[in-house]
C-alpha cells in the first residue's frame, strides 16, 4: 500500500507540476488562431512574397495578426475556396473567417459575426468603349461574377442570367478576352483589377448596389472568441488603425 500510495503522490506531483508549467506556457502563448480565408480578393487577401502572416498579405491579413496577437495567440491562415468557408468553420476546421465577407441575413443563420470593419459596395468593370453606365444595361450582356461573392447574390436579385467562377482573375479574364461584357464585384478589389489590366474602367450605380459591411464569423454561440474579436476591431476603429491598413494596401494595389 505505501508503494501504491508513494506512486500515487509522485504522479500526482509530476502531474501538478506539468499542469503548473503548461498555465505558464499559456499565459505567454495562447494558443493559435487559425483563419479561413480566400485569398483571391485583393487589397483584402492574396498570396504575396512575405505577407503579414506567412504567405498571405492584405488589410483583413492585417487585421487578423493584430487579434491574434493582442490576445497572445499565433495567427495561422486555411486558405480556401470562398463558398467553403463558414462549412469549414461549422465543423471546426477553422476558429474565424476573415475574407472581405458580407453580413447577410442568411449567413448570420449559420455563424455569428463581429462588428463591421469595413463598408464597401458593389462595382461593374467593363471595357473602356462600354455601352454599360447603369446596371440595367446589364440585362442582354454577358455577365461574370465570383461564386458566393456578394455581386452574384446582386446580379442574381436583378434577375439577370450569369456565369460564375471561382476566382476574380478568372472572370477578369473573361472580360479582358471578350468572353463577356461585365463583372460584378466589390469597388476596392475592382480598383485592383483595372490597373492590373489595360483598357478596363470601373462603373458604378448606388441606386443599384447598397453599400455592404465586412465582418469576422465565428462559431455560433462562440461568444468568448467573438467578444475577444470585438475588442481589438473596436480598438482599431477608434484608434485609426483599419482606416491606416485600408488607405495602405488600396494605396499599393493601384499604385502605378
Amino acid at each position: 500500500m505505501k508503494k501504491v500510495t508513494k506512486a500515487a503522490t509522485l504522479v500526482l506531483a509530476i502531474t501538478m507540476m506539468v499542469c503548473t508549467l503548461t498555465a505558464c506556457g499559456g499565459s505567454k502563448d495562447g494558443g493559435t488562431l487559425t483563419f479561413g480565408t480566400n485569398a483571391e480578393f485583393p487589397p483584402f487577401e492574396f498570396v504575396a512574397s512575405s505577407g503579414s502572416i506567412g504567405q498571405y498579405d492584405g488589410i483583413d491579413m492585417a487585421i487578423a495578426k493584430q487579434i491574434a496577437e493582442e490576445n497572445d495567440m499565433t495567427p495561422a491562415i486555411e486558405n480556401m475556396e470562398f463558398e467553403s468557408l463558414l462549412v469549414a468553420l461549422q465543423n471546426g476546421q477553422i476558429d474565424a473567417v476573415i475574407a472581405g465577407m458580407t453580413v447577410t441575413d442568411e449567413r448570420k443563420e449559420s455563424a455569428d459575426f463581429s462588428i463591421p470593419y469595413y463598408t464597401a459596395t458593389q462595382v461593374m468593370i467593363v471595357k473602356e468603349d462600354s455601352d454599360i453606365t447603369v446596371a440595367t444595361d446589364m440585362a442582354d450582356k454577358r455577365i461574370c461574377v465570383i461564386q458566393g461573392y456578394t455581386g452574384e447574390i446582386c446580379v442574381g436579385d436583378m434577375g439577370y442570367p450569369y456565369e460564375s467562377f471561382k476566382k476574380g482573375t478568372d472572370a477578369i479574364m473573361e472580360l479582358v478576352n471578350d468572353k463577356c461584357d461585365v463583372v460584378v464585384i466589390d469597388s476596392a478589389t475592382a480598383q485592383k483589377y483595372i490597373k492590373d489590366n489595360e483598357g478596363l474602367k470601373i462603373v458604378e450605380d448606388s441606386s443599384a448596389f447598397e453599400s455592404e459591411e465586412y465582418a469576422i464569423a465565428v462559431k455560433k454561440g462562440n461568444t468568448e472568441l467573438l467578444d475577444k474579436i470585438n475588442n481589438v476591431i473596436e480598438k482599431m476603429l477608434s484608434d485609426g488603425t483599419v482606416s491606416e491598413l485600408s488607405a495602405k494596401y488600396i494605396e499599393t494595389a493601384t499604385a502605378e
